[in-house]
């Protein structure tokens, strides 16, 4: 609900719900799709691959694997992904014993960790028994050794699981001491990307706070990016922020573990798909902006941008830095030494604080938003009839969150 002020009024924005914000994706597959469905709500996206995904159909491991699983056909298999499931099938299909390994398959029962490893059993011609709500390794397996297949547990049962990328080694030491005979089977392995700078960039860029949101598809994806920041020397520097301003965004529970398992929160959809995560990050970025009555207009500001009375207005980075300094005392004087230590660079040269106000004016559109106070400073004019503003606090439409 809108704060009724005197002489205020909000037009209608057609804004993107993005607009003023970047996102950093870390995927390596459908990258071009997510960032696709983000720019048209408005984004700016940097790509930053954490990861790459290397199919093993060469693999002597992944060929004995899948004689191993024909010869013997398992009781249950698990897919945990649908790209491996899909791999694997394709790999026996080019050694000439796809429709073998189909049968061996078909002949127990199939597992599928969530909805894409379920489809692509389907796309096989297979049907799967039973698929966890939550897509979680952890759920299939109290599934299993609860009895959920046959209601006595998994003693004696030979039981195939599909790798996702990483080992799985607390499922298959559970699953061997619950008495099961367990087979490996690694489709395909994620391994660093070839070229790490853009990620390099990336991490930097969150670093500069030139970087709103982090991006998420998959669980080894944020393990690979905080990993690289440990071997850079960053990654407690990187976990602050990842705490702070910067927002974790991950398709899934499974994706966000990693991230939350060194206390970094995560927001998630409901439903485990890009575009339900588009959606979610669409409806949680504009109550995120700050909000404020100055000088007769609405001034709401976004991560690289301010949306004065609606209308976008890119700001330069030293001009958002200096903004949000005053923000964060909408109304109170902010002393020029205080404002040259948040310009990004480290200059130590005030005159570097006359420039960039002078560029964030024109960038703004409206001087008198942003005022002058001789030999003292400089504070956003806000409009006394909006009432106190909580200090470092969000506004959403003119109330504090």
């Amino acid at each position: 609900m809108e704060t009724h002020i005197p002489g205020y009024v909000t037009p209608p924005s057609e804004v993107p719900p993005l607009a003023g914000f970047t996102v950093g994706v870390t995927a390596a597959r459908r990258a071009d799709e997510l960032a696709t469905m983000l720019e048209r709500r408005g984004a700016v996206v940097q790509h930053g691959v954490a990861l790459r995904i290397v199919p093993v159909a060469d693999d002597t491991q992944l060929a004995e694997a899948t004689r191993a699983v024909i010869a013997r056909p398992p009781d249950i298999t698990v897919a945990t992904t649908g790209i491996g499931f899909r791999g694997w099938v394709k790999a026996a299909d080019g050694w000439g014993i796809g429709k073998e390994l189909l049968g061996a398959l078909g002949a127990g029962k199939l597992i599928a960790r969530g909805p894409k490893a379920r489809g692509a059993i389907r796309a096989s011609g297979l049907v799967d028994a039973w698929s966890p709500p939550s897509e979680s390794s952890a759920e299939v397996l109290d599934y299993l050794l609860d009895g959920g297949c046959d209601g006595r547990g998994v003693d004696g049962l030979h039981i195939a699981v599909q790798l996702h990328g990483e080992p799985l080694p607390d499922v298959v030491e559970a699953l061997t001491v619950a008495g099961a005979e367990v087979i490996e089977v690694p489709v395909y392995r994620w391994m660093p990307p070839v070229d790490i700078c853009p990620l390099d960039r990336l991490m930097d860029g969150v670093l500069a706070r030139c970087v709103d949101v982090l991006a998420f598809t998959s669980a080894p994806a944020a393990a690979g990016l905080l990993a690289r920041a440990g071997e850079r020397g960053i990654l407690e520097e990187l976990l602050t922020v990842l705490r702070g301003p910067v927002l974790s965004l991950c398709v899934c529970p499974v994706t966000a573990a990693p991230l939350e398992a060194v206390d970094v929160p995560t927001v998630q959809p409901q439903r485990s798909r890009l575009g339900a995560m588009v959606r979610r990050l669409e409806a949680e970025m504009p109550g995120r902006a700050r909000r404020l009555p100055v000088a007769g207009h609405w001034l709401e500001l976004r991560g690289h941008a301010v949306l004065v009375d609606g209308t976008l207005h890119t700001v330069p980075r030293a001009g958002m830095a200096m903004l949000r300094a005053l923000a964060r005392r909408p109304g109170r004087v902010v002393a020029r030494a205080e404002l040259l230590r948040s310009l990004p660079g480290g200059s130590s040269d005030e005159h570097a604080v006359e420039t960039a106000m002078a560029r964030l004016r024109t960038a703004l559109g409206e001087p008198k938003l942003v005022q002058t106070v001789v030999k003292r400073g400089y504070r956003l004019a806000l409009d006394p009839a909006a009432g106190p503003v909580p200090l470092g606090g969000h506004c959403l439409h003119g109330q504090a969150r």
